[in-house]
């Protein structure tokens, strides 16, 4: 039986790949399977929506480290990416702490015998107080505060900020934790700039979501069927790269970009622990 590797840190790509469906969890985490196909067309404008992504996140992140404005801006170059980059600077998220700003920067933390990795485009923390995370989103469909709510982006990002963050709120021999209470997520669309979503936490939700999380990680740490079981829903396999293994068909869905996002998150099958 292939099993996951010992250094393998789960994410919330990776548990949303499982909660969507087990087979194509084990397809590409643990028998490491090539994408045999597209995920969405038309390929082109799929890969293009990637790339203004990617290139929006470092701007951002240039942005948080102190880059000059124009300089970033003069590199921006296509109208798509501008736009976004002009609401960026003209309704960023109010109200963020300024004591301690990181972008680009990944926690991981223990979850029994495992771990579990978060990448953040920006954490801005006032110690022992707040702890905003923001998350910069390209997506042209803004979802719903629910569906926001239900993400497993969601349940990972806040619980990994609480059982993580110490390292970033003071020195090793002093550590200020971050508690619940103190957290909040928002996401920040680039396409509906006006209209950010603040998601609060508390330790009700810390609960349950360190039950969740627990019991998720530890019914696929402990999978002994050779072959996992596939989706219910097909409609997913449109979406999926492993659709033809699966005899669930070969052509591709269209024009869905709300998983890109997902293409940006980096790959967390090793990676160490930041400690400030």
């Amino acid at each position: 039986m292939t099993t996951l590797a010992e250094s393998f840190a789960f994410s919330q790509t990776s548990l949303r790949d499982y909660a969507d469906c087990p087979r194509r969890f084990q397809l590409r985490y643990v028998l490491e399977q090539p994408w045999p196909a597209v995920a969405s067309e038309p390929l082109l404008e799929r890969e293009r929506l990637a790339e203004l992504g990617r290139r929006f996140h470092q701007m951002a992140q240039q942005h948080t480290v102190g880059l000059p404005t124009d300089q970033i801006t003069a590199s921006a170059g296509q109208p798509d990416l501008m736009r976004w980059w002009q609401s960026y600077l003209n309704a960023p998220p109010r109200d963020l702490p300024s004591a301690l700003r990181r972008a680009e920067v990944m926690l991981t933390a223990s979850l029994g015998k495992h771990r579990l990795a978060a990448k953040y485009d920006l954490l801005a923390l006032e110690p022992g107080r707040r702890a905003v995370i923001v998350d910069w989103k390209t997506e042209r469909k803004r979802p719903t505060r629910a569906q926001l709510a239900a993400r497993m982006q969601t349940r990972v990002y806040r619980y990994v900020l609480v059982q993580a963050g110490a390292a970033l709120n003071g020195r090793v021999a002093d550590p200020q934790p971050v508690t619940p209470d103190q957290v909040t997520l928002i996401y920040w669309f680039a396409e509906y700039p006006a209209e950010p979503e603040v998601l609060p936490y508390d330790a009700a939700h810390h609960a349950e979501d360190a039950a969740f999380l627990t019991k998720l990680v530890g019914e696929i740490a402990t999978r002994a069927d050779t072959e996992w079981l596939k989706t219910d829903d097909e409609n997913r396999c449109r979406y999926c790269v492993y659709r033809s293994l699966c005899d669930r068909g070969v052509t591709a869905g269209a024009g869905d970009d709300s998983d890109l996002e997902d293409e940006l998150d980096v790959e967390l099958a090793e990676v160490e622990e930041i400690a400030y």
